[in-house]
């Protein structure tokens, strides 16, 4: 059946272009789409370039097979779904269109008035521009409101970011749609002010530029200048390593001249990548595995100039209004694959960070010197970038918490942005209620930040970071306007305990595993709250399995044994929305004892495999003798004996072989 979704009903894709991102994206819409019957057509006029995209779009699938990313038949599956062809005709019935041509505005229009005459009315037309204002590429449409610029970033099938560029005639709602559409299937996207080269690219290309002045200067050869970049920014890899695995030689020269007049006069194409143009040959840059040895005094040089660059640029974006601070983060994080800007501005320090940028302005003509930077280094504050988002449907809040890379993983900031949201909600008169919810369909929150974990050197250390969580939860249950808890995806460790100090929770239907309290598996138990809320709720029964294993739970049976109040296949955060002012209406839908409550006298035996004695040890007195405490005081016996945890040596060996191996390793404990 067709995806329908957000008022909009899906029943045909259509991708313009089978060169080098268009296959991408036609395999990423088949990858989540072909399951509901939606399928893609990717049509070309050069049977060569179809021919090339479909051995592409194979490999790839047959690489994910190798590496147990899809079983066979589900790349079999996939792969039917998409249909090459040289025949425009296949667009006719496509509810949306991606067009994914060469960066020519006279081609672009051509082709966006032939879909115009073979699309249904109302189908959504979407140009896959890096650079071209939607403005320009749409000027000539029949009905412009259904048009806009949706930017992939390579490699499109992976890459989640995409920027979503409406143009001064688009309809809201089709950017809204845009919006939520991505965010459903899998994407981050953001919402980006129309101008050319949009948001990232300027950061992208200009950082490129900057890197190639550093080796028309004699600082440094390409591949120091790529080495020095990845250790400066945290880039995974260097600008002329970017350059030649996306081969975006021509288009960086085009895009960084037309910057020159549209942007600030900085930007023009240095001479060398004209050259490197001419000659058709690639950077050199370092081979895989290759150390590359450079000065102390050459990283200071090149460093300097690649951070001055990077964090002007950045500023220059917000100054420009084209995003918000969050938004720019997470998408130079994930776009890019870099450490994002303000972050690294954090690290420098504000006053240090704006003399980097002036100095760099002084050296180089046009540069401009961003207004924000200034203002924040004159505040002598580090930059504050939202990951928790507050959004506010009528009377009803709503948080989001919105880390995509590390699938919402809860750390010092999530915790205090979202303690801060609870307390002005207190205080707006117009809000009754909250909901809180999670970014993307992945992951509601998938646990604690394990490297925030892995600081804990001693007990007291562990105490106070367990207790610290434990009063932003202890808020949120104690709230006067009720927080509804809206789970979009799975909710491990932290994120069931924050799910837990919620008033209610809803879950979208289907999700498996839904909740689980892994700790045991880190060496370590629940720190905030599930050892005394969770057999508050569901039971002893039923809680002292789940603890004590870490066993994980589906939605169907959450629901059963009481852990959720609903679960929805509609509009999740709208249906959690109305659960909140029901909750505000009438009361709580159960309450949570706040007294002690009875201990079973007999509970099962249960086989821990590999898992920690030593630690199932404390966990049972937590989850024992926190029963007999009211909850207040379990909640903070449980803090005690978490930092308790910290004196053993398991709770280091499951720490370390997480962070070296990831959660699908088993750790191997010695019970002590």
């Amino acid at each position: 059946m067709p995806y329908t979704a957000f008022g909009r009903t899906l029943r045909k894709i259509g991708v313009v272009g089978s060169g080098q991102i268009g296959p991408d994206i036609a395999l990423y819409f088949s990858k989540v789409l072909h399951r509901q019957g939606v399928p893609v057509v990717v049509v070309d006029v050069a049977a060569a370039a179809l021919e090339a995209g479909e051995a592409k779009t194979r490999k790839k699938l047959d690489r994910g097979v190798e590496s147990k990313a899809f079983r066979a038949e589900e790349a079999d599956a996939i792969f039917r779904n998409i249909t090459f062809t040289g025949d425009y005709a296949a667009f006719a019935g496509c509810d949306l269109v991606i067009e994914a041509a060469t960066e020519r505005l006279p081609l672009k229009q051509s082709i966006f008035a032939q879909l115009e005459s073979l699309c249904p009315a109302d189908a959504i037309l979407a140009s896959n521009s890096s650079h071209l204002e939607p403005e320009a590429i749409f000027e000539k449409a029949q009905h412009p409101g259904r048009c806009l610029c949706i930017h992939y970033f390579f490699p499109a099938e992976r890459n989640l970011l995409v920027e979503v560029i409406p143009g001064a005639r688009t309809d809201a709602a089709v950017a809204d749609f845009a919006m939520k559409f991505y965010e459903a299937i899998g994407k981050a996207p953001i919402r980006v002010k129309s101008r050319y080269g949009y948001a990232v690219d300027p950061i992208f290309e200009g950082l490129f530029q900057a890197a190639a002045l550093c080796v028309e200067q004699g600082l440094a050869f390409p591949k120091v200048v790529d080495a020095i970049a990845c250790k400066a920014l945290g880039l995974g890899v260097g600008p002329f390593t970017a350059m030649n695995l996306t081969g975006g030689n021509p288009i960086t020269q085009h895009g960084l001249d037309e910057m020159h007049g549209k942007v600030n006069a900085w930007f023009q194409a240095p001479k060398i990548l004209h050259d490197r143009i001419a000659s058709k040959q690639p950077w050199e840059a370092a081979g895989r595995g290759e150390e590359v040895s450079y000065s102390p005094e050459t990283y200071e040089k090149v460093s300097a100039e690649l951070e001055g660059a990077f964090l002007g640029l950045a500023g220059e974006i917000i100054d420009a209004g084209l995003c918000s601070t969050a938004d720019l983060e997470m998408a130079v994080e994930i776009g890019l694959v870099m450490t994002p800007p303000f972050a690294v501005m954090n690290r420098l320090g504000v006053g240090r960070v704006l003399d980097r940028v002036k100095g760099y302005a002084d050296r180089h003509a046009g540069f401009p010197v961003p207004k924000c930077l200034e203002a924040q280094a004159a505040s002598g504050r580090p930059w504050s970038v939202p990951c928790v988002l507050r959004e506010d449907h009528g009377d009803v809040a709503v948080l989001t918490i919105r880390r995509p890379r590390v699938l919402n993983a809860l750390n010092d900031d999530v915790f205090s942005q979202i303690d801060a949201h609870i307390a002005a909600i207190q205080t707006d008169p117009a809000i009754r209620s909250a909901v809180i919810t999670g970014f993307g369909v992945k992951a509601f929150v998938s646990g604690a930040d394990v490297t925030m974990l892995a600081r804990i050197e001693t007990p007291s250390q562990g105490e106070s970071m367990s207790r610290g969580s434990q009063q932003v939860l202890d808020r949120i249950a104690a709230s006067a306007k009720p927080v509804v808890c809206a789970m979009n995806g799975m909710a491990f460790g932290g994120g069931s305990e924050l799910a837990l100090s919620c008033a209610a929770r809803i879950a979208r239907k289907g999700l498996e595993p839904l909740f689980a309290q892994p700790e045991v598996r880190l060496g370590i138990i629940p720190g905030a709250g599930a050892t005394q809320r969770l057999p508050r709720l569901v039971g002893f029964e039923k809680a002292w399995p789940l603890l004590r294993l870490g066993t994980p739970v589906s939605e169907a049976d959450a629901l059963a044994m009481g852990y959720l109040d609903a679960s929805t296949d509609g509009d999740l955060t709208a249906e959690a929305a109305a659960l909140a002012r029901r909750v505000a209406d009438s009361g709580p839908l159960r309450r949570m004892p706040g007294g002690p409550i009875p201990v079973p006298t007999a509970l099962p035996d249960l086989d821990l495999g590999h898992l920690s004695k030593r630690i199932d040890e404390i966990l049972r007195r937590a989850i024992l003798d926190g029963a007999r405490l009211p909850l207040a005081e379990g909640i903070a016996f449980e803090a005690r004996l978490f930092g308790e945890c910290a004196s053993t040596k398991d709770m280091r060996i499951g720490i370390e072989n997480f962070l070296k191996n990831g959660p699908r390793s088993k750790a191997a404990f010695v019970h002590a």
